[in-house]
C-alpha cells in the first residue's frame, strides 16, 4: 500500500510539472518595467510578487524587474510603449503616476495606457506623517506648525497628485520640492530633514517608515482613506487608528467636504488607492496570456506563504485579476470636464505643468 502512494503521489508531481512546462509561459521570462527608481513603493512591491508570479504562472518563466525611471515614470512607459513584446512577456507595473500625465495629456507623454490590456492590479493605501520638529502631534494640529510645511514628490501630476489635492481640500499652505526618481528618496530626503511632510504608501510606511514612528522620528497624521457607500471617507484598514482626509476635513470645518477640490480629490486618490499598482501589457496581448495571469492571480492569492508575507508588506492586501478590474480601470482613466479643467489649471498655475 505504501509502494502505492508513492507511485501514486510521484505520479502527480511528475503531472504537475508536465503542466508547468507546458504552460503558456514555459521557457520563457518575463521583464516587469517599474519606471521609478528602487526603493520606492512600486519597487518594493515588484520585487515581493516576483518570487510568486515564478511560481504560480503556468510555465514558471523568469520574473525580471528592472526599474527604469525619470520623468515622473513618463520615460519609462515611453520605453514599454515602444519595446513591449506583445506575446505577454512585459509587463508595465506602475501607478497613477503614469496614469495621470496620460489622462491629463501632459507634455512628453507618448503611452497609450487605456489602450493596455490589464494582467493584475495591487491595491494599497498611503499615510502622511510628519517630522516631530514641526511641533504637529496629529492630524488636528497640521496647521499649528511651527516651521513651514516641505512637501517632497516625483511629479505634481504623478502619484503625489492625491498627495498635492489633499492639501488642497483641507486648506494647507504647503511648499513642494518636485523631481525626485521615486518615493525611497524622498524618504530618505525626509529623514535628512530636507522635507517634513511626506506621504507614503502601504508597502514602504509598513515596512520603513512604522520603525520611524516608533523610534519617534515621525508624526503620522491620516491616510487617504477607503471606499465606504461610494465615498472615500472610511478609515484605511491598513492604520485604523488614523483619520482619513475626509474626517480630518470634517473636524477643522465641522462638515463634509464638498466642491471641485473634494471631487477632484476622490476622483484621483480612489484610482491611486482602489487600483494602486496595476500590471499593464501590450495591447495585442493574446487571451492565452491574460488567462495565464488570471490563473496565477487566483492561485497566489490563495497561497498560505502570500497570505501571510503580504500582512507585513500591504497589510494582506490580495491582487485583482484583470477581468475584474479592467473596464473599471480604463473608465477611471476618463474624469468629468469639469474635474479635468480643475485639475489642470491648478497643474499648470501652481506647478508649472505642461500639456
Amino acid at each position: 500500500m505504501r509502494k502505492l502512494l508513492t507511485t501514486t503521489a510521484a505520479l502527480a508531481a511528475m503531472a504537475t510539472m508536465a503542466q508547468a512546462q507546458d504552460g503558456y509561459f514555459a521557457g520563457k521570462s518575463i521583464d516587469v518595467i517599474v519606471p521609478f527608481g528602487t526603493g520606492g513603493a512600486t519597487y518594493v512591491s515588484a520585487k515581493f510578487l516576483e518570487p510568486y508570479f515564478e511560481k504560480h504562472l503556468p510555465g514558471n518563466p523568469e520574473i525580471n524587474v528592472i526599474d527604469r525611471p525619470g520623468g515622473g515614470s513618463i520615460l519609462g512607459a515611453n520605453w514599454f510603449e515602444q519595446n513591449a513584446k506583445a506575446d505577454g512577456s512585459t509587463i508595465l507595473f506602475t501607478t497613477s503616476s503614469t496614469a495621470n500625465p496620460f489622462v491629463l495629456g501632459q507634455e512628453g507623454v507618448e503611452y497609450r495606457l487605456s489602450d493596455y490590456r490589464v494582467a493584475y492590479s495591487h491595491p494599497f493605501g498611503a499615510v502622511a506623517y510628519v517630522a516631530p520638529s514641526t511641533g504637529v502631534t496629529d492630524a488636528a494640529s497640521i496647521k499649528d506648525s511651527s516651521s513651514p510645511l516641505i512637501y517632497g514628490g516625483i511629479a505634481a501630476a504623478a502619484s503625489d497628485l492625491p498627495g498635492l489635492l489633499s492639501f488642497e481640500v483641507l486648506g494647507l499652505d504647503v511648499k513642494s520640492v518636485l523631481g525626485f526618481t521615486g518615493r525611497g528618496p524622498v524618504r530618505l530626503a525626509f529623514e535628512q530633514g530636507e522635507v517634513n511632510i511626506d506621504y507614503q504608501f502601504t508597502p514602504v510606511w509598513l515596512t520603513q517608515v512604522v520603525p520611524s514612528v516608533e523610534e519617534g522620528n515621525a508624526v503620522p497624521l491620516w491616510t487617504g482613506g477607503a471606499m465606504e457607500g461610494g465615498v472615500l471617507k472610511a478609515r484605511d484598514p491598513v492604520a485604523p487608528d488614523l483619520p482619513s482626509v475626509y474626517e480630518v476635513y470634517e473636524t477643522m470645518n465641522g462638515q463634509p467636504p464638498s466642491g471641485i477640490e473634494w471631487d477632484a480629490f476622490q476622483g484621483i486618490a480612489s484610482v491611486t488607492y482602489a487600483y494602486g499598482l496595476t500590471g499593464y501589457l501590450h495591447p495585442d496581448a493574446p487571451q492565452e496570456a491574460l488567462d495565464a495571469f488570471a490563473a496565477a492571480v487566483e492561485a497566489i492569492n490563495a497561497d498560505p506563504e502570500f497570505q501571510t508575507a503580504s500582512q507585513d508588506v500591504t497589510g494582506g492586501a490580495r491582487l485583482s485579476a484583470g477581468p475584474d478590474t479592467e473596464a473599471a480601470i480604463k473608465a477611471a482613466l476618463s474624469p468629468s470636464d469639469e474635474v479635468k479643467t480643475y485639475l489642470r489649471t491648478l497643474l499648470s498655475d501652481k506647478y508649472g505643468v505642461n500639456f
